[in-house]
Formats: C-alpha cells, sequence, structure tokens
C-alpha cells in the first residue's frame, strides 16, 4: 500500500509540474510501457489505477492511461515506446525488465519516465548514479542493499 502510493505520488508529482496539465481541463496521460503481458501484471497495474484513484486521478476524468504490453516479445519494446511517443503522452512509466526501460530512453529524451524495479540502473547506462539519474529517467530499482540507508532515511524523515 506505501508502495503503491509512493510510486503515485512521484508520478502525479511529474504530471502537476508540467505546466500544460496545470490548465483547468487538461487530461494529463500516463503511458505504462510493459514487457509482459496485461494477465501477468494485472496486480501491479490494478495497484497502480487504485493508487491513482486514492490521490483524485480518474482515468477519463483527468487522467488517460495508455498501456502497451510486449506480452514477453521483448524485440516489440522500441515500437511500443515510440507509440507512446507518438501519442505525446505527459510520461511514460516503464516496468518489467531493463529492455522496457532502454526501449523507452531510446524513444526520447525530453518525455520523464519513470522506471519501476529495474536492475541496477548504473551498470546499464540507464542513470548517471542512484543520486542523481540526469535525463529523463528516476523511479524504483530493484537494487535493495545499496538502497537500504535510503529507504531508511525516507521513511524516518
Amino acid at each position: 500500500m506505501v508502495k503503491r502510493i509512493m510510486i503515485c505520488l512521484l508520478l502525479t508529482g511529474f504530471l502537476l509540474t508540467d505546466a500544460g496539465a496545470q490548465q483547468q481541463g487538461k487530461i494529463s496521460r500516463i503511458g505504462l510501457l510493459i514487457s509482459a503481458s496485461s494477465a501477468a501484471t494485472a496486480p501491479f497495474t490494478d495497484a497502480f489505477e487504485q493508487g491513482l484513484r486514492e490521490l483524485g486521478y480518474v482515468e477519463g476524468k483527468n487522467i488517460a492511461i495508455e498501456r502497451r504490453f510486449a506480452d514477453g516479445k521483448l524485440n516489440s519494446l522500441p515500437a511500443l515506446a515510440a507509440e507512446l511517443v507518438a501519442l505525446k503522452v505527459d510520461v511514460i512509466v516503464a516496468a518489467g525488465s531493463n529492455l522496457a526501460v532502454m526501449a523507452a530512453k531510446q524513444a526520447t529524451s525530453t518525455i520523464p519516465i519513470f522506471i519501476i524495479i529495474a536492475s541496477d540502473p548504473v551498470e546499464r547506462g540507464l542513470a548517471a548514479s542512484l543520486a542523481r539519474p540526469g535525463g529523463n529517467i528516476t523511479g524504483f530499482t530493484s537494487i535493495a542493499m545499496a538502497l537500504s540507508g535510503k529507504r531508511l532515511e525516507l521513511l524516518s524523515g
């Protein structure tokens, strides 16, 4: 529950800082780029959407969610990422594998990319460092030990 809220808070921060999103009546667009199938990731997407609703974001009312699933066909990720960029989403949420993040990064250098559970983004060349990723990528990683201190700091702060 807390993780879902944190993800949604960070994501809505991207949406709310966009000058266009602050215009009354504008529907912000979230692009989901997921390397697995919709069935395999249903718990994640359901929790994600529930967290957004808890924060007052309702699909069709004040947000639109463009979903793209590679269904395990990882070579389709670049085309799916390009589709999201062409749709002019406000943020891309890349999940399921580093390949989803890499496809999003190759597709855009201007749209914010929020990663969820990518393994070592620094080692993969997706971020300059964990403290200051640089570019248009941020989010959560699965590197447990390297982030333990930072997680404790966030929880106690």
